[in-house]
């Protein structure tokens, strides 16, 4: 049993260690992309992201801790230029914007006690086919960071809905 244990803190060590939280002063770098390409995509990179919710609550209301990571174990790169790692950045900070919306939306969410479970979890996976669908968005309209000029027009707009939900930027417990 202790074995065990011990296995099981090891495991869940080495994969915090995999994770980068995002952090506005922390940009990602080809070092942190630790996987190998997957032959069968024609990317040239692949950037994992995830946002996680750990809630909570009792007749009084609902608590809630949103964490919004990139894996370094499941990320990978083929061809490295500035454009690509700028347009992998793009995928890391739309993935924060959604974490900041779901921190807004559950800011917003009216408790009920009865229901609030099956109301988080709506909230959540909405929150996440929205976040999935400007993922594909993204990539699509910049053409996998080709398009230079939808690019940049990307890139300002990821910024700019950044600076707009600041307010929402405090979601971590």
């Amino acid at each position: 049993m202790i074995r065990t244990s011990l296995l099981l803190i090891l495991a869940m060590a080495s994969l915090q260690a995999s994770l980068i939280e995002w952090n506005a002063g922390r940009k990602l770098t080809w070092d942190d992309f630790k996987s190998t390409p997957d032959p069968a995509s024609p990317n040239a990179a692949l950037t994992n992201t995830a946002i996680n919710i750990e809630f909570g609550y009792d007749k009084s209301g609902l608590t809630w801790s949103i964490r919004c990571s990139f894996d370094k174990n499941l990320s990978w790169v083929r061809v490295k230029n500035d454009a690509v790692l700028a347009h992998e950045q793009g995928h890391f900070d739309i993935a924060e914007i959604y974490a900041r919306k779901l921190n807004k939306a559950l800011k917003d969410y009216h408790f009920n006690a009865k229901t609030v479970a099956n109301d988080v979890n709506k909230i959540y996976n909405d929150m996440m086919t929205a976040h999935h669908d400007a993922q594909e968005v993204y990539d699509h309209e910049t053409d996998y960071s080709r398009n230079k000029e939808k690019q940049d027009e990307w890139l300002k707009k990821i910024s700019d809905d950044l600076k707009g939900l600041q307010a929402f930027a405090t979601y971590r417990k």
